[in-house]
């Protein structure tokens, strides 16, 4: 790339993870393994959903699309990688740049909304179980998916139009093992004051917003349960709301773990990504199938079926 100042690069380098040369086999064994799985275990929830009618309910409802998200954001990113690794060729194209950072994007603000849609629902069950299926019908279902999905894209959009707008300098190095938006921005030439406004402030909107509606559902919740404490009450909410607690715990939790916790990290920015990009849609089906009575069920009814 010859130094000086360009509207736009023909490609970028992706580094990816930082992994000794000699273990470059056994890393790409070991994420491909978790690709796989994470396709495969979301699809099994996606075709159970699907399958099964006792399934058909809003919070399943819900979980199908979280399971559609999490293989969309995965594969996204992870094969991409998994080929750098297999072929040492670091560079991904401009359009495919630009293309891995929008789709990146509308999964990864999808799955927060969803996350904060779930929550919802169980606040509704739990607090108000008598008036949960006049509540949550199934238009209210379909509304709050359809704008999780266009918030998510009007996001992703925006962020995408604001950068191609600038302009690239010699050095086309990401330091990641996708394009991620503020690498992107430190490598550009221009001013992007914009952008860092247009970040942080709906950036912070729409990181803030599904957080603050998880946590008051939840604090809800627990309000309800502590004024009039039974283990009844206690086993029932945990059995409504013990997987989804467990998700959220992932998904939240490792990030505070890597940003909070661990500041003698490097690379924080990478592990987080590698923690809610693969770790996280890998457990999820595990977490919903291993807790939840309706998938285990709905899973015994399909293989039997295929026996017979």
């Amino acid at each position: 790339m010859i130094p000086g100042k360009q509207s736009s690069m023909s490609e970028f380098l992706l580094l990816g993870l930082r992994i000794p040369p000699g273990q470059q086999g056994l890393f790409f064994a070991l994420f491909l393994g978790m690709y796989l799985t994470t396709v495969l275990g979301n699809l099994l929830i996606i075709l159970l959903i699907r399958l099964d009618s006792h399934l058909h309910t809003p919070m399943y409802f819900f979980l199908s699309h979280l399971a559609f998200s999490d293989i969309s954001l995965s594969s996204v990113t992870v094969p991409k990688m998994l080929m750098n690794m297999h072929t040492q060729q670091q560079s991904i194209p401009y359009v495919g740049c630009i293309s891995q950072l929008y789709f990146s994007t509308v999964f990864g603000c999808l799955d927060n909304f969803l996350l904060a849609v779930m929550a919802y629902d169980r606040y509704v069950a739990i607090c108000h179980p008598l008036h949960y299926t006049t509540i949550v019908k199934e238009e209210l279902c379909v509304l709050l998916v359809a704008g999780s999905w266009i918030l998510s894209c009007g996001n992703a959009l925006l962020h995408t139009i604001l950068l191609v707008q600038l302009s690239f300098c010699a050095n086309n190095v990401i330091t990641h093992f996708f394009c991620e938006l503020t690498v992107l921005l430190k490598l550009s030439c221009s001013d992007i004051s914009l952008n860092e406004l247009v970040l942080f402030a709906e950036g912070g909107v729409f990181s803030v917003l599904p957080l603050a509606i998880i946590l008051g559902s939840y604090i809800r919740i627990g309000t309800i349960i502590l004024k009039a404490p039974s283990t009844k009450r206690l086993l029932k909410a945990f059995s409504t709301c013990g997987s989804h607690l467990l998700v959220l715990s992932l998904y939240y939790g490792t990030l505070v773990g890597v940003y909070l916790l661990s500041s003698s990290w490097d690379s924080k920015d990478i592990i987080a990504s590698v923690m809610y990009t693969v770790v996280t849609p890998m457990l999820n089906p595990f977490i919903y199938s291993l807790r939840n009575r309706d998938i285990k069920q709905a899973l015994e009814c399909l293989s039997t079926g295929l026996k017979s």
